[in-house]
């Protein structure tokens, strides 16, 4: 299990050449809050960004992404055409509610599962000063689909 925020940045070599590929910007989840994929920055003048799906992820290391083959990423025109998606950019510091309406607090970080793409926990914040005195929440994800809008995150707790 690892977070987003510590895969944000990591680089992302092919297994089949060992050639760095690019870097890691975003992480792509389903309307239903299952990660579908990563986006990648593009290395070079000429590479622009590019999705890399989870199913085209052989492994996720402490110092790098690798997959099987760079000729199963997508550029992120052909992503918005085969997906709908959020991003975790868009879904950081959103309020998260229970289904019976109690607010938990604000999105900080994603658990998952790098296997199954499957979200496992919520890291949660209430703003720096509660943070500091109270710590960051962490909150067990139930397995069922999110609901998300524009405003908010709601999770069965």
């Amino acid at each position: 299990m690892r977070t987003f925020s510590n895969l944000k940045g990591l680089p992302v070599y092919s297994n089949k050449n060992a050639n760095l590929l690019g870097h890691v910007t975003d992480l792509c989840l389903s309307h239903e809050g299952f990660i579908i994929g990563l986006i990648m920055e593009g290395k070079g003048l000429f590479n622009r960004d590019r999705f890399v799906p989870i199913s085209s992820i052989d492994a996720l290391g402490e110092n790098g992404v690798m997959v099987e083959n760079e000729n199963k990423l997508l550029s992120i025109q052909d992503m918005k055409t085969n997906y709908t998606y959020n991003t975790y950019d868009d879904l950081r510091y959103k309020s998260v509610l229970t289904k019976e309406g109690e607010r938990l607090g604000l999105l900080e970080d994603v658990y998952f599962s790098e296997k199954m793409g499957t979200i496992e926990a919520y890291e949660l914040t209430d703003g720096f000063f509660a943070d500091i005195t109270e710590g960051k929440k962490v909150v067990r994800a139930s397995g069922e689909p999110l609901t998300i809008s524009k405003d908010a995150i709601v999770i069965d707790f």
